[in-house]
């Protein structure tokens, strides 16, 4: 079935199917099911084609939304499906765990204006998940071969990004990746409900049918130098994401029931590819028949507070310093999380553990409140004095957010420059560090940010290294002659 656009008078907004949540912390299937097509079309066709299309603006990849968005509702879904991904390497993850409500649908002139956004993310999930299942994402054939190579750190989103972009100018391509899989945190950092690990499994696997090579489980700084990847590419991306955990500093926090948030998601994540994983199997980093609190209030909390659920815990708690309008995480797994009996303590912050060296036995939290906005309109927050409770806990999960790793000192490079903040220091304007050939992307140059700004950063430093190399290539010809 077809239609035409502007039908948002006569549709209602309808989103995919959701697992009921009873049964689906039961198991680690992803929780919603893709559209039908006869659903994809009508929900793309309440787009309004507005002549200036703020979803398109308040997407970090400025995808053509409208066009796509009308396409599908045409039934055209190849071309929907070409158009989506000529703006984006990997349409079908960021449809799965971009915070839409944050982004394209938030801005969608239908949701300022009390209609009701489209359903931009599971119309961009329905159309690409069909392009593989169609055939019609084949491996990548570039239309000249280059001589040249670019060695990339990092499989994550941003260096498999960068590897599609340069696969398809014609250049040999190697990532290297300090872990057993490609996908970096799509793969061990975000749980398979949001995102099955086939999924990422099925983007990596046509890089390797298309020529990438992949090194794993090498550590670069022990396995190999840094210097030797200089010397065997012509350009050199770092795109290593952040993974240096932020810790508690109260009293009691280095507790044996203390744990870090990549470590427990990790860990979860190995165990349902069959990996044999001591810290789980232990009760270390597993959740079942534990009463568990986890600080934070960012996506990362949110996907171990339904993690725990799914392991089995006896109860769980998020506590987070500020209220829900708040949060920084998205409202649609907040709302997911309520819903499979996550109990918040909004406006507190922890003040001690309690138990002992070797067991946990609560978190003591203050309470607080928001002070008066500032001329940004952000609000502070100052304990109340006097205020506090504890709340019983077996395990306490830290998700506290992530900072860079000391990347100079780890790849022996001191002539990369960093920032205040410890990531990597790139030219303005540019993706190059201030060492040639070499470029950074991605959360290393910008901080723990989303995965669609991994995947922006990464076709866009590949647009750099193309034009870094054919300079010099370019520069090379003219002092031969």
């Amino acid at each position: 079935m077809t239609y035409e656009t502007n039908r948002f008078v006569v549709e209602y907004k309808k989103t995919p199917s959701k697992a009921e949540a009873k049964t689906r912390i039961t198991n680690f299937n992803e929780i919603y099911a893709d559209f039908k097509p006869e659903q994809a079309n009508a929900q793309a066709s309440r787009c309004a084609q507005c002549g200036v299309p703020f979803c398109q603006s308040g997407c970090p990849l400025q995808n053509n939304i409208p066009d796509w968005l009308r396409m599908t509702a045409e039934g055209r879904f190849e071309e929907a499906f070409r158009l989506s991904s000529a703006t984006s390497t990997l349409p079908e993850i960021c449809g799965r765990i971009c915070p839409q409500d944050r982004l394209c649908e938030g801005s969608c002139v239908l949701e300022q204006s009390g209609w009701e956004n489209v359903t931009i993310g599971a119309v961009e999930r329905y159309v690409n998940d069909m392009a593989f299942e169609e055939g019609w994402i084949e491996p990548i054939v570039p239309a000249q071969e280059r001589s040249e190579s670019v060695g990339i750190i990092g499989a994550g989103p941003a260096g498999i990004a960068a590897a599609d972009r340069l696969r398809t100018l014609g250049y040999k391509v190697t990532i290297y990746d300090r872990y057993d899989r490609p996908g970096g945190l799509l793969t061990y950092g975000i749980p398979s409900f949001k995102l099955e690990k086939d999924v990422v499994l099925r983007r990596t696997q046509r890089l390797a049918d298309s020529g990438v090579e992949f090194v794993l489980n090498c550590d670069i700084g022990n396995d190999v130098s840094f210097e030797e990847l200089r010397q065997k590419h012509d350009a050199i991306l770092i795109a290593t994401g952040v993974y240096k955990v932020r810790r508690l500093s109260v009293p009691g926090c280095g507790s044996k029931g203390v744990v870090a948030a990549l470590d427990y998601l990790t860990a979860s994540n190995r165990k349902g590819f069959g990996d044999a994983v001591e810290a789980y199997d232990n009760g270390t980093l597993n959740a079942e028949g534990k009463t568990v609190v986890v600080i934070g209030g960012g996506d990362t909390a949110m996907d171990c507070v339904r993690t725990a659920t799914r392991q089995g815990a006896k109860a769980v708690t998020c506590v987070y310093r500020r209220d829900r309008a708040n949060m920084p995480g998205s409202d649609r797994e907040v709302a997911n999380a309520e819903e499979e009996g996550v109990k918040f303590e909004w406006l507190s912050a922890p003040k001690a553990v309690l138990g002992d060296a070797e067991h946990v036995s609560g978190l003591r939290i203050q309470r607080m409140r928001l002070t008066t906005p500032d001329a940004q309109g952000r609000q502070g927050i100052e304990d109340i004095p006097g205020a506090e409770n504890d709340l019983p806990a077996d395990l306490i999960i830290e998700a506290l957010g992530f900072e860079p790793e000391n990347i100079p000192v780890l790849f022996n490079q001191p002539g990369l420059e960093v920032t205040k903040w410890g990531t990597i220091k790139v030219q303005a304007g540019e993706f190059q560090t201030f060492v040639p050939g070499v470029f950074a992307a991605g959360d290393i140059v910008r901080g723990a940010s989303l995965v669609v700004w991994a995947v922006r950063e990464g076709q866009d430093a590949a647009a750099d290294i193309h034009h870094y190399i054919q300079s010099n290539v370019s520069a090379s010809l003219e002092a031969a002659q």
